[in-house]
C-alpha cells in the first residue's frame, strides 16, 4: 500500500483523537466510541470494557485469526491536564507545523494510536497468521489499571498474545525496562488546643513534619540499600513527599494534617518497601507523641502501585521488537507504563513508540512526523513477521 496515504490516514485519525477532550479527570468514552465505530466499519472484531462507573472504557480490536500467540499494540487514550499552561494554540486541535503535529496527546500517545488504527487496511490484507490485537486503554496517567479488564482476560475468553509492544513515547527504541510507581496519603489526626496550652494537645501538623523527616530517612536508607543500576538517572529507588497540608489557624494546634508522597522503585525491588519502612516509623511515633490522647492517630491508604517493568533479556519481546525497530540494544526509561501489568500477567513486554517523553505532558506538545513515519514502517515489518 502507498506509504503516503497510510501517513495522512494516520495524521487525519490523529486529529480527531486530539480532538476528543480525554484528561485522566474526564470520560473518554466519546473517543471509544469513535474506535467502535471504525472496528465496525472495518469488520474487526472487539471486545469492549467499561470501569465500574460506567463513565470510561477500554477498546481491543483483533485482526486476523482469532487464536493464541497474538501481538498486543498497546496504548492509552487518556491524556494530562491543560490547565495552567501556555499554549501557542488550542491543545484539542491539531496542528501540523515545521514538520511535526501538535496537540494534547500527539507524544502521549495518541499519535501512536492513531498509527495503530491507520494500519489496520494494511494487516487485513497481509494475510497474518497470527492476530494482532490493538487495545486501547484509560487510566494510564493516573492508574496504569484501565487495561487490567481485558488483559486478565487473556487466555480465559480471550486469546493469549505472545507478546505486548507498548507504543510510549521512546523516540522508537526499544525499551524493557521501568521503576514501579507507588503513591500514598497519609492522614494524621491529631487533637485540637490553644498553641498556648501546647501540653493540652497534640499538633497533626508537628506529628507530619516528624513523618516527613522519617520518610527523607528512609529515603536514603532504601537508596544506599538499592544503588545497584546504571540504567536509571538516579540509580536507586526513590522516595517523596509531594504535598503537605494541615490546620485551621497560627494559634490553634492542627487537628488534622495530610501528607502526599511517592515510592519509585528498580525493578525487583519490592512494591511496599517503602510502605513497610514507613509503617513502623509511625508505630513508633505514635507511641511517643499520642500517649493520653486515645483520639490520635495515623492512617496511610496506599492509593496507586504502577508495577515495574523488569528487563528480560532474549525474551519474545525483546527480539522482535529490536528486529522490528533495526536497532541491538535496549535502553531504560525513566517513567511508568502500563507494560508491567502485561508482564505480571506472563506477558513478554517492551516499549516503543513515536515521539519523545520530553515533549509529554508540555504546552505544545508534538510529535516528529518522522517518527510517525518509523513508526510505521516498524509495524509494516510487524505485519510482514506475521504474514
Amino acid at each position: 500500500m502507498n506509504a503516503a496515504a497510510t501517513l495522512e490516514r494516520a495524521l487525519e485519525i490523529a486529529e480527531t483523537l486530539i480532538a476528543f477532550d480525554t484528561e485522566s479527570a474526564k470520560s473518554n468514552l466519546a473517543l471509544i466510541d469513535h474506535v467502535e465505530a471504525l472496528f465496525r466499519r472495518y469488520g474487526v472484531p472487539f471486545v469492549r470494557a467499561p470501569n465500574e462507573r460506567g463513565d470510561k472504557a477500554a477498546i481491543m480490536g483483533t485482526i486476523g485469526p482469532m487464536r493464541d500467540g497474538g501481538i498486543v499494540l498497546s496504548g492509552h487514550t487518556d491524556c494530562v491536564p491543560v490547565e495552567g499552561q501556555k499554549w501557542t494554540g488550542d491543545p484539542f486541535r491539531l496542528r501540523r507545523a515545521d514538520g511535526r503535529i501538535y496537540g494534547r496527546g500527539a507524544c502521549d500517545m495518541k499519535g501512536f494510536d492513531a498509527i495503530c488504527l491507520a494500519m489496520i487496511p494494511e494487516f487485513q490484507a497481509a494475510g497474518l497468521t497470527r492476530p494482532i490485537h490493538i487495545l486501547l486503554s484509560y487510566d494510564e496517567e493516573t492508574t496504569c489499571a484501565g487495561s487490567l479488564d481485558i488483559v486478565r482476560r487473556f487466555g480465559v475468553d480471550l486469546p493469549r498474545p505472545s507478546v505486548t509492544l507498548v507504543g510510549e513515547p521512546t523516540s522508537m527504541q526499544v525499551a524493557d525496562a521501568h521503576k514501579s510507581v507507588c503513591t500514598y496519603r497519609t492522614r494524621v489526626r491529631g487533637h485540637e488546643s490553644h498553641s498556648a496550652k501546647l501540653h493540652q494537645g497534640v499538633s497533626a501538623v508537628h506529628v507530619g513534619a516528624r513523618l516527613v523527616m522519617a520518610l527523607e530517612k528512609i529515603g536514603a536508607e532504601i537508596a544506599e540499600e538499592t544503588a545497584n543500576s546504571d540504567r536509571f538517572d538516579p540509580p536507586f529507588s526513590t522516595v517523596h513527599v509531594g504535598l503537605v497540608s494541615g490546620g485551621t489557624a497560627r494559634n490553634i494546634m492542627a487537628r488534622d494534617c495530610e501528607l502526599l508522597w511517592e515510592f519509585r522503585g528498580l525493578p525487583g525491588v519490592s512494591l511496599r518497601t517503602a510502605y513497610d519502612k514507613f509503617l513502623l516509623a509511625c508505630d513508633e511515633i505514635a507511641q511517643r507523641r499520642f500517649k493520653g490522647f486515645p483520639d490520635c492517630e495515623i492512617v496511610t491508604q496506599i492509593e496507586v502501585e504502577i508495577p515495574s517493568l523488569a528487563p528480560e533479556p532474549g525474551s519474545a519481546a525483546e527480539t522482535l521488537a529490536l528486529r522490528l525497530a533495526r536497532q541491538n540494544q535496549t535502553v531504560a526509561v525513566p517513567y511508568a507504563s502500563e507494560a508491567g501489568q502485561f508482564q505480571l500477567q506472563g506477558v513478554p513486554t517492551v516499549l516503543c513508540g513515536p515521539g519523545s517523553i520530553e515533549q509529554a505532558h508540555q504546552a505544545d506538545e508534538y510529535c516528529d512526523i518522522a517518527q510517525i513515519e518509523e513508526c510505521i514502517a516498524y509495524l509494516r515489518r510487524l505485519a510482514g513477521e506475521l504474514s
